[in-house]
């Protein structure tokens, strides 16, 4: 079992975004959906759905809380078709695509679309060319691996 699961509250969608969340992810499956027996919360849907091996619990827990941008999910994406999946899928239906490749989904979740990449040019020994690469980066809305490909490469002023 694993040990520390993302436990996401919403308002009447948890299922709805559930299935959302499974569509666009190849490796992921509902486990189980059930409903509240008693409570403030009865008849809500209570969603057990896997992402990629990564155990998920979608609540319809109502309007008490909201979910925000404190905390994101970031999805590793090998090439660029990747990022551009990710990208659309999870902007569809009224997603907003942020800056440096963050964008919240229609449900509020926030997702970074990350290319692998990314974060061996940030953390590269050469000073300038990570300065470069994280300028190049932070002019971005969906990230662009050639762009920053392109930023590692330029010559040092």
């Amino acid at each position: 079992m694993q040990k520390i699961a993302p436990f996401l509250w919403f308002d009447g969608k948890a299922e709805e975004a559930a299935n959302f969340y499974v569509s666009i992810f190849k490796n992921s499956k509902i486990l189980n959906i059930a409903r509240i027996p008693a409570g403030p919360s009865e008849g809500n849907a209570l969603v057990s759905f896997e992402i990629e091996g990564q155990k998920f619990t979608a609540l319809d827990g109502g309007p008490h809380f909201q979910i925000n941008p404190a905390i994101s999910f970031v999805v590793d994406c090998k090439t660029q078709d990747e990022v551009d999946y990710f990208w659309e899928r999870l902007c569809e239906g009224g997603g907003e695509p942020i800056q440096c490749g963050w964008l919240t989904d229609r449900y509020g979740v926030s997702w970074q679309i990350v290319p692998s990449i990314l974060p061996e040019l940030i953390a590269s020994d050469d000073h300038e060319k990570a300065v470069r690469v994280t300028n190049a980066m932070m002019e971005m809305i969906k990230l662009d691996i050639a762009a920053l490909e392109a930023a590692a490469a330029a010559p040092s002023k």
